[in-house]
């Protein structure tokens, strides 16, 4: 085909010619259509993609988180000294935390989280520990996942809304204009 069919222009007839134009793209649809039957058998043979399932309970989150850095101190609920807080970086939740120490606590052991959130306000709340992962480097290196307990539903309402202070200015750092 020369460009002057390719363009409408039927150099025989010397106008515009819109069938040649037409059947032009319908060859060319025709010839990939050839080419996906040629390579069709491949489709049947390659299952679809599985629904993904739904996530585990143990992934399953009821609230927004934040990797956020901020005081914090942990300690025996039975410790009734001031905790010493050291800021941290925290994955912080209205529901729970997760965060990296040096000190290994048991599943199921219930500690005392003191939080200092924006504009100095001191948190505290019970925490359950759910489970202990060891880190293999550093050595000595644990990462506590716990869940808030006993928490009143003022002391929530003040997480929630540190969070959603924590992550407007998140976005307001590293995505303005």
């Amino acid at each position: 085909m020369s460009h002057h069919e390719w363009s409408g222009q039927n150099s025989e007839e010397g106008g515009y010619n819109p069938s040649s134009r037409s059947d032009h793209f319908l060859s060319l649809f025709n010839r990939s259509m050839d080419l996906f039957v040629h390579f069709g058998i491949l489709v049947p043979i390659m299952p679809p993609e599985p629904p993904a399932p739904p996530p585990s309970p143990r992934d399953r989150r009821e609230y927004y988180r934040i990797t956020v850095s901020i005081p914090i101190g942990l300690q025996q609920e039975t410790d009734s000294a001031e905790p010493t807080l050291v800021e941290r970086a925290v994955n912080l939740s209205a529901g729970g935390i997760a965060i990296t120490l040096s000190q290994p606590f048991q599943e199921n052991e219930i500690l005392t989280c003191s939080l200092l959130l924006p504009d100095q306000v001191l948190f505290k709340s019970a925490l359950e520990v759910l489970r202990v992962d060891t880190i293999p480097y550093p050595r000595d290196t644990y990462r506590l996942h716990a869940r808030f307990i006993q928490m009143t539903r003022d002391s929530r309402e003040q997480l929630v809304r540190s969070i959603l202070q924590f992550q407007r200015e998140h976005l307001s750092k590293h995505y303005s204009a």
